[in-house]
């Protein structure tokens, strides 16, 4: 029996339709394949597999119905029956209608089978981190840098940035379509500002790991540090951090979590987008209803500004800032190079220079690591020659090891740099803890937010390797400035980022 359709489905955007339909199909099908069973072709495939071609292919299929009404209506002007029929009609002992009937059944089963399909690896793809970190490639290369190198870099992405629930994933959809949006007009701010608006409360995603029940005990904190002279001279300083209570039974009544204690709630209003100036900060004791304000005597506002502004609660996040995406300033990606040794402790004056030349801006990544390697040779060439000549290994490996420690934390294309994000964690490079603990919010009945540094940690040790200071476990040193012309009347009573914002000395 001849195959035969009805007259209405040979037209030329009916066919152009159903070639494109098919074609786009097997392209679906042969990319899956590839990239399923073979695991070849990265993020960008999959952009193609479930948003490019699916688009193509519901094209398409839209142009065969459009093919058959309009040649539909060209059979209809040319009939000059009264009695013909106006609307379609479908006439199974009719073999063109029925071959039509079984070719529409047989492709929209198919259709709904590949379209659940391809939702469901959809979803799946646009929840991977492979599609948040590196489909808009320039962009997202600082956070998703600094993200694989992060205590997080084992969970998704969307763990963290959207959580669970349909009504969120919904809205960062949404909000993701803006941003593609902003992407391809090229209108996006370098550095992009922090920190993000209308994320979800952060106690909705951080508290399903960090629950504040949860006891966090002091830890031990043992930093190494190297001065900025021809020795290197190395400079040890071991904390017992106060996260917790001294005692598991008293829970959240001490320490640093003591700010999300349940039985607490501290509340603040901060005059900047960054969140860095607090004027205003209340304490509520949940459990007896007691209620203390703190004002700052140098960032002073009325009333009236209070009220315009918004009352924030503290969560995790105003204080772990930067918990997957940090970026450290020079003076520590160097410690830490010279630790791990990657970077030789031998070569004279190396903390400094490798110091120096990265905190520099360049105009872009490539920029950069020429000048590292450039600056760092003639340094050694002009001041060194000696020692450059008899350990050329030494200096090489120092330059390698230098532009990749830059290129993980620092990102010339998008401005992106230590400087440009606040860490709230510490008080060295930016204010952080001191925001709030700066002896110069006091409440109407005297009291004070106090700027002690025994509040959230004690010295136990600190000092050169060859002559180290030590105390006991739970009692704590005064602090000791590296630097022989630095005493406390240099520092006591200024903030630590008062000299090292940036990268100070």
């Amino acid at each position: 029996m001849k195959f035969t359709l009805p007259d209405s489905s040979k037209n030329w955007t009916s066919i152009i339709g159903a070639t494109i339909a098919l074609i786009t199909l097997f392209m679906i099908i042969f990319l899956f394949v590839i990239s399923t069973i073979f695991n070849q072709g990265g993020s960008y495939l999959g952009i193609v597999i479930y948003i490019i071609l699916p688009a193509f292919l519901i094209s398409g299929l839209i142009l065969i119905p459009i093919g058959m009404w309009r040649k539909r209506k060209i059979l209809d002007l040319g009939n000059i029956d009264d009695n013909s029929k106006k609307l379609p009609f479908i006439d199974l002992n009719d073999p063109k209608h029925r071959n039509a009937a079984s070719i529409f059944i047989v492709g929209t089963v198919i259709f709904l089978f590949v379209s659940a399909l391809g939702s469901y690896e959809a979803f799946h793809y646009s929840e991977s981190v492979s599609f948040c970190g590196e489909t808009c490639h320039n962009i997202m290369i600082p956070e998703f840098t600094a993200y694989q190198n992060s205590p997080h870099a084992r969970v998704k992405c969307v763990e963290c940035h959207v959580g669970e629930g349909a009504d969120w994933y919904m809205r960062s959809k949404l909000s993701g379509l803006r941003q593609v949006y902003k992407t391809i007009i090229d209108d996006v701010p370098k550095p992009i500002a922090t920190p993000i608006q209308n994320l979800r409360p952060a106690r909705d995603i951080c508290e399903k790991c960090h629950w504040p029940q949860k006891f966090y005990s002091r830890t031990i904190r043992m930093q190494r540090h190297y001065l900025r002279n021809e020795e290197n001279s190395e400079w040890d300083i071991n904390l017992e951090m106060k996260v917790g209570a001294k005692f598991s039974a008293m829970g959240l009544e001490e320490g640093i979590h003591w700010h999300i204690n349940p039985n607490v709630k501290i509340e603040f209003v901060s005059t900047d987008f960054s969140r860095q100036e607090i004027p205003w900060v209340k304490y509520t004791n949940i459990a007896t209803g007691e209620e203390t304000i703190f004002e700052s005597t140098e960032n002073s506002i009325d009333e009236s500004e209070l009220s315009k502004l918004e009352i924030r609660r503290v969560d995790c996040i105003d204080c772990h800032n930067r918990p997957s995406h940090k970026y450290n300033p020079p003076e520590l990606f160097i410690n830490t190079a010279i630790t791990a040794g990657d970077i030789s402790k031998d070569i004279p004056d190396i903390k400094s220079v490798a110091v120096e030349v990265c905190q520099e801006e360049y105009s872009s990544t490539d920029t950069a690591l020429i000048a590292i390697a450039s600056e760092i040779n003639n340094y050694y060439s002009e001041n060194y020659p000696e020692f450059l000549d008899s350990n050329r290994i030494l200096i090489d490996k120092a330059i390698t090891s230098v532009q990749n420690q830059f290129s993980k934390n620092i990102f010339p294309e998008m401005r992106v740099r230590w400087d440009k994000y606040p860490v709230n964690i510490g008080h060295i490079k930016t204010n952080g803890c001191f925001r709030c603990h700066d002896d110069n919010h006091i409440s109407e009945s005297g009291k004070v937010i106090p700027k002690d540094c025994n509040l959230c940690h004690l010295i136990n040790s600190q000092g050169n390797p060859d002559n180290l200071v030590k105390t006991s476990i739970g009692e704590g040193l005064e602090f000791i400035h590296p630097g022989e012309d630095i005493t406390k009347d240099d520092w006591g009573e200024a903030f630590c980022s008062d000299c090292h914002e940036g990268n100070g000395p």
